[in-house]
């Protein structure tokens, strides 16, 4: 098997990232570069990402992101072997900017274009940094998605059930923002919960009385700002103590249906690992009950390191040399997309509209 080196470029939301990944044969992966441009200060004033100022600060940053990631790599451009790119989905005119950005380079060096799915770069994450063998599954929790996959290949990803409204880390950041606490959402509502008490304020689990593995955290956040406006009523304000019982209950809540739909999954679908990515994998909390579930199923727990968890480029990277050896390249057709759902074979789980399913 061919030694390859690929630089992966990410652009789906507000990350702009560039990395360098090699395999040599069959080998272990290196991460030779991975670099991360965050956008927090540019939307902060906003409460959560504008798409317009996304996508203008994709474009400015791009190409600088590549330059970082070769030179920390030590490498040039005809040192690769590939381009590999998140084609979708995502805020569209970011993913746009790292589409160009890659097409650019690769008509400039004449080297194999890759387009992945930015869902595929965090579903094949656990492969990058632990080399595990295929099928597992995999619970993607992020911002814009949450999905319960099993993985069976590059391009082989059948999903077992996710969110029918609200995903996670939108839940936590819409809760932060009727509460008063800072975006992003995830790190400072489990700030304020750790000062809370889970059991003072009475929330609903969602869909744990129907059977299967689908999610729904809407009605959790409404839920959320109702107790808030009773709390304010009562009281003629929200305390401190207040703000952190809610959010205290709000997490307890999102981890029981988490842990009680894991159980679920592997319960009905035997495999050797769990593996969790996506920002909420951050929340420590929802991690160590999901390795609980997991002990207690006689399942191994897999959470790559933080920085993987998150929107970063050498999981694109990854992704680009597994499918490049599965199937090839692409060509100077390959498009930016909106949606992109990994699984094409089972229904819309969101519905679909002029740009495709949703997910």
């Amino acid at each position: 098997m061919q030694s390859l080196t690929l630089l992966g470029i990410e652009s789906s939301c507000d990350d702009t990232a560039a990395a360098v990944v090699r395999q040599h044969g069959d080998a272990a992966p290196e991460i030779l570069s991975s670099v991360v441009e965050g956008q927090t200060a540019l939307h902060a004033a906003f409460g959560g990402v504008v798409p317009e100022i996304a996508a203008r600060a994709h474009a400015e940053r791009v190409d600088l992101c590549v330059e970082a990631a070769l030179e920390l790599a030590g490498l040039r451009l005809a040192d690769l072997d590939g381009i590999a790119v998140t084609a979708g989905p995502g805020l569209i005119g970011g993913v746009l900017a790292g589409v160009m950005c890659a097409k650019g380079l690769a008509v400039a060096t004449g080297l194999p274009l890759i387009g992945v799915n930015h869902l595929a770069g965090h579903a094949l994450t656990p492969r990058l940094t632990d080399g595990i063998a295929y099928p597992f599954v995999m619970l993607l929790v992020s911002g814009g998605h949450c999905q319960f996959l099993r993985v069976d290949g590059p391009e082989d990803f059948t999903r077992l059930g996710g969110s029918i409204d609200d995903a996670p880390g939108e839940a936590f950041d819409k809760v932060a923002k009727v509460l008063g606490l800072p975006q992003p959402g995830g790190p400072a509502v489990q700030a304020e919960a750790a000062l809370g008490d889970p059991k003072r304020i009475a929330l609903p689990r969602p869909l744990l009385d129907r059977p299967g593995y689908d999610l729904s955290f809407s009605g959790l956040k409404t839920a959320v700002l109702r107790a808030r406006d009773g709390l304010m009523a009562g009281l003629g304000g929200l305390r401190q103590q207040d703000r952190a019982d809610l959010c205290a209950a709000f997490q307890r809540s999102v981890a029981d249906v988490l842990a009680e739909k894991s159980r679920r999954v592997l319960r009905d679908h035997p495999v050797q690992v769990l593996a969790v990515a996506g920002g909420v994998a951050a929340n420590t909390e929802i991690r160590a009950r999901l390795e609980a579930v997991c002990a207690e199923m006689g399942v191994r727990f897999l959470a790559p390191p933080l920085r993987l968890c998150t929107d970063n480029a050498a999981m694109i990277a990854w992704a680009g040399i597994e499918q490049f050896r599965l199937r090839g390249a692409d060509d100077l057709t390959l498009s930016a997309r909106p949606r992109w759902p990994l699984d094409q074979r089972s229904p819309a789980l969101l519905g679909s509209g002029k740009k495709g399913a949703k997910a």
